[in-house]
Order: structure tokens, then sequence, then C-alpha cells
């Protein structure tokens, strides 16, 4: 496989709707009543999901990025403890958030100046490409759990 069909597959892991629901799939018709219920078995609320989705992602793409970038403490900086949105605004704040950084991941990946498999100087051996594959696996875990969240709501 080529660079330019490797970069490709990636962005494709990261967005497109092959095995899975798309992002903007998932989170829509998410009413704000249902956005901060809970329901039995689920440990989290949609809005802790989608705020640990945003927060997941922009940490993952600013590592990807910046080498002076700090990591929120794991696991209190990616949870939110407010179980819903307090203002009905920051719902879509956050998704249109979450859909910024994963287009400025897709275009980090797209950069061909961007070595893909090249170590980062400030890392442990992670490399672009790695990131890459555990944004999308993190992504599509707690898609899938909004997914069936919402399902279970209605």
């Amino acid at each position: 496989m080529n660079d330019r069909e490797t970069r490709k597959q990636l962005i494709d892991m990261l967005t497109a709707p092959s095995a899975h629901l798309t992002f903007e799939k998932a989170i829509e018709k998410f009413t704000p009543e249902m956005q901060g219920r809970r329901l039995g078995g689920f440990p989290h609320t949609a809005w802790q999901i989608l705020e640990h989705l945003r927060i997941a992602q922009w940490d993952i793409l600013e590592f990807s990025r910046n080498p002076n970038h700090v990591s929120p403490d794991w696991p209190d900086g990616y949870w939110t403890k407010e179980g819903a949105p307090s203002d009905p605004k920051d719902w879509n704040k956050s998704a249109a958030a979450f859909i910024k950084n994963l287009n400025e991941m897709a275009a980090l990946i797209e950069d061909p100046d961007n070595d893909l498999f090249e170590p980062f100087a400030h890392g442990d051996g992670q490399n672009l490409f790695r990131e890459a594959c555990v944004l999308a696996k993190h992504n599509s875990y707690h898609i899938g759990q909004l997914a069936a969240l919402k399902k279970g709501l209605k």
C-alpha cells in the first residue's frame, strides 16, 4: 500500500460510515432531556460521553502536533463530573469542537510532510499512524456507546 492510500484509509477509519455510525449520526436527536439522563447499566450520561470524546480527541490531536502539550490527569481530566450541560448550547458547542478537532487530525494525517511512522521526539515511540489508530478505536467505542444509550433512552 502506498503512502497516499495509507493516509486515505486512516482518514476513512476516523470519518467514514463503514462498520459503524458516524459521530454526527450518533449525536443527532439527543434531546436536551436525554443528554443528561442516566440509564440503568450505563456509568455515564450522553453528555459525559460526548465531553469525554471531545477531550480525549483534543488530547490525542495536540500530542500529535505539539511537542509541548501536557495531557490532562487521568482519569479526572478526561471525564466531566457534570451529568448534563449547564447551558443548552453546550451540547452543540462540544459537538462542533469535536468535529473541528477531527478535521484537524484528518488534515494532519493527510499532509505528506508529516511522516506517519516517524516516532515523535517527545513521546515514547508513538507516531502519527499509531495515534490515528488509537483515536479511531477510541472514537468508535464511545460513539457506539452513544448510539446504544440513545436507543435505551427513547
